[in-house]
């Protein structure tokens, strides 16, 4: 077990410990830590974390130009194809209050479900962000997959009317969970920002 799982595993587990243990650790070990939790895991991390302050400025950080992207290496909690990126970019419309992005995953997912375009904006809860897959980018970084709707190829089962609600849990790593239809899905994933 990695010491952030013995963390999460104490019984009076503690976020902010979890944090500064995370916040200690260089990219390499703090992303592997992170994806190294499993459902049970991340269930509990998703609830310890509620209420701390997150923005988008953490997902794509504020010195960050437009259009440059930021990747956030995850595990999530579904049954197979569990690694993947969410890749997040600034437009650049000027807008401060929303981000750009995408799921990378390997090339015949991307091709047969489709890359999961998606907007993220903050949540109606204060201090969480809102993954949103109901609306897609009008553009992207010329180097990512073609942008296509979430009603497309496979695409309509898994990101089809979907958002994800992100909670943050130290400096890189945040915790979400999916909802559908305004339902909570026994669905989380960890996300770790790569340095």
């Amino acid at each position: 077990m990695t010491n952030l799982q013995n963390l999460l595993n104490e019984r009076s587990a503690d976020i902010d410990k979890i944090a500064a243990h995370l916040d200690s650790l260089d990219n390499q070990a703090r992303t592997r830590e992170a994806l190294s939790l499993g459902r049970k895991e991340q269930k509990r991390l998703f609830d310890l974390a509620a209420g701390r302050a997150l923005d988008l400025n953490f997902f794509v950080p504020e010195e960050t130009p437009p259009m440059q992207e930021v990747v956030h290496e995850g595990r999530n909690t579904l049954p197979f194809f569990n690694y993947f990126a969410k890749v997040f970019v600034r437009p650049d419309t000027g807008a401060d209050n929303e981000l750009w992005g995408y799921n990378r995953n390997s090339a015949f997912l991307e091709r047969v479900v489709g890359p999961g375009y998606f907007v993220a904006l903050p949540y109606s809860v204060p201090g969480e962000v809102v993954i949103d897959y109901r609306r897609i980018p009008p553009r992207k970084p010329a180097h990512w997959p073609e942008i296509l709707r979430n009603d497309e190829r496979l695409s309509i089962v898994v990101y089809n009317g979907m958002e994800d609600i992100m909670r943050r849990v130290s400096k890189h790593v945040s915790i979400g969970q999916a909802t559908k239809g305004g339902k909570n899905l026994p669905s989380f994933f960890v996300l770790c920002r790569q340095e």
